[in-house]
């Protein structure tokens, strides 16, 4: 079920989906994907148990052709973002659970890139990341490390304005 209102960070990554489509010259018929790391917190019971550390992510993917995204507008495909955060919720998690049982499958950062028809974000703006302080002052800037520099791969960021501004690196 799909929120009744597209978010900012939908429209501002449907909006890159559809420069990068079209920049790549991908072809109308293409099949072009974004996948989206989504957040497990909150919104699956019991995660993160308690004393955990690390991340507790999914993975959510929405699938067009290249023509639909850059025919049918930007609000058609912020809107198929927006439909898979949507459709993220515990049950899927268990159903995914219950499949990787079956059939594991490992996942490893090669697997994101996609020879260019693909896109894929992580990390939120959510994140208070000027707010760190380690003794050196406020940062001014904040970047990724080397190890998420993939083809077609965006990293969202809080903005240094604060006050729900975003930065986005992108690596295309």
């Amino acid at each position: 079920m799909a929120a009744a209102t597209v978010s900012s960070l939908q429209a501002l990554l449907a909006h890159l989906w559809r420069a990068v489509s079209r920049a790549r010259r991908l072809q109308a018929g293409q099949e072009t994907s974004y996948t989206l790391v989504i957040g497990c917190r909150g919104r699956v019971d019991g995660v993160p148990a308690q004393g955990y550390m690390g991340n507790a992510v999914a993975f959510g993917k929405a699938s067009c052709t290249a023509g639909e995204i850059l025919d049918k507008g930007l609000g058609w495909t912020a809107w198929q973002l927006n439909r898979v955060v949507a459709s993220f919720d515990e049950a899927s998690v268990e159903e995914w659970l219950a499949r990787w049982t079956r059939e594991p499958d490992y996942f490893h950062v090669g697997n994101l890139s996609s020879g260019g028809d693909s896109l894929t974000t992580g990390c939120s703006p959510r994140f208070d990341v000027f707010g760190n302080d380690f003794g050196w002052g406020k940062p001014v800037a904040v970047r990724s490390g080397a190890g998420n520099k993939i083809d077609g791969k965006a990293t969202v960021f809080e903005g240094p304005e604060r006050g729900g501004s975003m930065s986005l690196e992108v690596c295309i």
